[in-house]
């Protein structure tokens, strides 16, 4: 009996990924939505039997989609896919009926075993995945934004759950804002930000393959002592000068966090091992165009991948900046579209 699969992802290339993930002698029928909104309409429509759900999309997110199912008792197990594996994510959405939660980049042999698990799928569970017949060369036609934005979401959610795990907070990760630009265009987005005195911005350089980048993360001055004090922090007794060196602390400890979780994810992805180098405390003001005059002013394109991290039950955010030359971003792509063809 046929079983109707539903995959429901903003990435095509996620979408595809997963596709190939699927047991080989699994006799499905898979249909794929682009957020939730969708997924719901072909739920209805009785083309989601089993759904495979992302939690960060446009439109509705995962969240949004699950608390639907749940609220109008559709006819649907759930297994979330996400890059956001959070302890809090993952408790929320069990909690919301989901069967279970699943880290991306998906790994095949554990999608088999969870399957037969839950006796959705009565195979071999050391079987390979599913080897569809459509190349991932397809995406010389196809955006590669969308590859770039869903290499970034696995990286993101990565270095937002080790966040995490380091604050005991639940970390709100929005959905990646890439865009290639013009180096000038750069300078001047920057520049917005500098004119704002209550900055500050720790910078870490990584190259590996040919592929490197800077990676900013860009704070503003009035949350630095709540991240001290959620990092233990004690400020009780100690004049202005103790209490900036811990604030200096705490931004130094967070972006350390984040770079680092943030590029270990990209170089399991790409298949690299990263050579970063020492993190800089940036000044403000000037700082930032400093390092853009030395590092970034010799590039004439730019990939510009914006991550707006926030922790909402203190009111605190600040941003992950992954900046990648023209030449690295091709690397990048040609890199990601043979590992997958490797997969097929």
């Amino acid at each position: 009996m046929t079983t109707p699969v539903l995959i429901c992802d903003d990435s095509g290339f996620a979408r595809r990924q997963l596709a190939r993930s699927i047991p080989d002698g699994w006799d499905v029928d898979i249909t794929f939505a682009g957020n939730g909104e969708e997924a719901l309409s072909l739920i209805r429509q009785g083309k989601g039997d089993v759904m495979f759900l992302d939690l960060n999309m446009p439109v509705m997110d995962g969240y949004q989609t699950m608390k639907a199912i749940r609220q109008d008792d559709l006819p649907c197990l759930v297994i979330v896919v996400s890059g956001d594996v959070q302890p809090e994510a993952r408790e929320r959405m069990l909690g919301l009926g989901a069967l279970e939660f699943i880290r991306k980049p998906i790994d095949n042999s554990k999608l088999m075993s969870l399957l037969s698990q839950y006796g959705i799928y009565n195979g071999d569970a050391d079987a390979s995945g599913r080897k569809q017949s459509v190349s991932a060369r397809q995406g010389q036609s196809s955006d590669k934004l969308d590859i770039y934005r869903e290499l970034v979401n696995v990286a993101m959610g990565r270095a937002g759950e080790s966040l995490a795990r380091l604050l005991g907070e639940f970390v709100d990760l929005p959905i990646p804002n890439v865009n290639l630009i013009e180096s000038n265009e750069l300078h001047m987005a920057i520049a917005e930000i500098n004119r704002n005195e209550r900055v500050s911005a720790v910078s870490k350089g990584f190259v590996s393959a040919g592929i490197k980048g800077e990676a900013l993360v860009i704070f503003n001055d009035t949350n630095t002592r709540s991240m001290a004090e959620m990092l233990g922090y004690s400020f009780k007794g100690e004049g202005s000068e103790h209490t900036n060196q811990l604030s200096l602390e705490a931004l130094m400890d967070v972006s350390n966090i984040l770079i680092g979780a943030c590029l270990n994810a990209l170089s399991d992805q790409l298949n690299v091992n990263f050579s970063h180098t020492q993190p800089i405390l940036l000044g403000r003001d000037r700082g930032l165009e400093v390092l853009l005059s030395d590092n970034i002013s010799r590039w004439s394109k730019v990939m510009a991948v914006e991550i707006a991290y926030a922790i909402k039950r203190h009111d605190i955010s600040f941003d992950l900046l992954l900046l990648f030359p023209d030449d690295a971003m091709e690397k990048i792509y040609t890199r990601l579209v043979d590992l997958e063809e490797e997969a097929i």
